[in-house]
């Protein structure tokens, strides 16, 4: 009988070929068969789409079909996987469809599709030019096309505007360094929100500045303080004009006695000494700089960008703190001097904005801060 025949022998008698052509017509019967049980499934609904599958899996393992109808089954399952958001295994399923029937238009269509929902934009646009060749008046893959082509420029527009706010953090990433200036973790984000220095197209760098009045816990902001205006010209400034309202608010909160043009401005320097009441500072490395000057920019599309970038790899990934036993302590500011001049200070750590606090000399306060019987909350 044919069922025992060995592997690869051809049938003698006509006993053996009657055998062989009705186990071929039996395995034909239940491949369509399956294949219309797997349609059926998918009509059902999603809670039948497992079943479906396993029914065309089952179809095309009878291996009977001629390759026109097995396109079919595969095409079928690639839609279901589709539904079922296996895109991978649905391209992989129209893929077979196609190179066993290269007429076979859902088979491109399907392919499209996965691809598209896979961001492979080139391989699912030239999918559906194929297919169009193939029936130049099929509507859904034309308007798959215009959809595959808008997303695309969609993803070119999004991966060229990351590409500049990447290059923008990178230069003035170096422009921080170039100065010899050390960037530091954010503080008084509360007070600020997050703040970026700027640099603008002549290469001069613009800070915000927080000013607090430690007497009595009250804060001020300078939203833009040019790196080579010095303290003296900025408050001079501000103050015969007035027309910062952050300052204006400030004044009616504080004694009087901070309205006047003799204030000292104390810098926060993170230097190892004795005194015991300045936090201490945490200097960021160049990639932790860059994450966070990158930070609230472009969100999508920065995943993996840092370990990518070997360049970046090479940098210290770990934060550099000042020895945990020691303080800082207050260094008076040169209002004279440019704000660059103030900020290179050796050791001073920038704590993402310029931090300064102010104290009148006016004030019974001045004494015990100027003893260093204060320190920062």
């Amino acid at each position: 009988m044919a069922l025992w025949m060995d592997a690869g022998a051809y049938p003698v008698s006509e006993s053996e070929k009657a055998d062989l052509e009705a186990i071929a017509a039996i395995k034909e019967s239940a491949a369509i068969e399956l294949k219309e049980k797997g349609n059926q499934f998918v009509k059902m609904g999603k809670k039948h789409y497992k079943e479906a599958i396993d029914c065309y899996t089952r179809a095309i393992d009878q291996k009977i079909l001629n390759d026109s109808e097995q396109s079919v089954i595969f095409a079928n399952r690639a839609q279901v996987n589709l539904l079922m958001g296996n895109h991978r295994r649905a391209l992989t399923d129209a893929e077979e469809a196609i190179k066993l029937c290269p007429m076979n238009v859902k088979g491109y269509y399907r392919a499209a599709k996965a691809a598209f929902s896979l961001n492979l934009f080139s391989e699912a646009t030239s999918l559906c030019q194929r297919g169009l060749e193939q029936m130049p008046s099929n509507e859904e893959m034309k308007k798959l096309f215009v959809q595959i082509d808008l997303q695309r420029q969609e993803e070119e527009n999004k991966k060229t505007q990351i590409l500049e706010v990447v290059a923008a953090a990178k230069m003035l990433s170096s422009a921080l360094e170039n100065r010899g200036l050390k960037f530091g973790k954010a503080q008084y984000q509360e007070l600020t929100g997050v703040r970026k220095p700027v640099l603008d197209k002549s290469g001069i760098l613009h800070w915000s500045v927080i000013l607090l009045y430690a007497e009595v816990m009250s804060s001020d902001f300078i939203e833009d303080f040019l790196e080579l205006i010095t303290f003296c010209d900025e408050m001079i400034l501000k103050m015969e004009k007035m027309k910062s309202l952050t300052f204006k608010t400030c004044f009616q909160k504080v004694p009087s006695h901070y309205h006047g043009m003799r204030i000292m401005l104390i810098l926060e320097m993170q230097l190892n000494c004795t005194i015991r009441f300045a936090s201490m500072g945490t200097l960021l490395s160049k990639k932790e700089v860059l994450k966070y000057l990158l930070d609230g920019t472009v969100k999508s599309g920065l995943d993996g960008l840092f370990d990518e970038d070997k360049d970046l790899e090479k940098e210290l990934d770990n934060r550099v703190s000042f020895p945990g036993n020691n303080h800082g302590k207050w260094i008076k500011v040169n209002e004279k001097k440019t704000l660059l001049d103030i900020l290179r200070q050796p050791d001073y750590i920038i704590p993402a904005i310029p931090v300064f606090y102010v104290v009148s000399k006016k004030s019974a306060f001045y004494k015990d801060f100027k003893a260093g019987k204060w320190s920062p909350p």
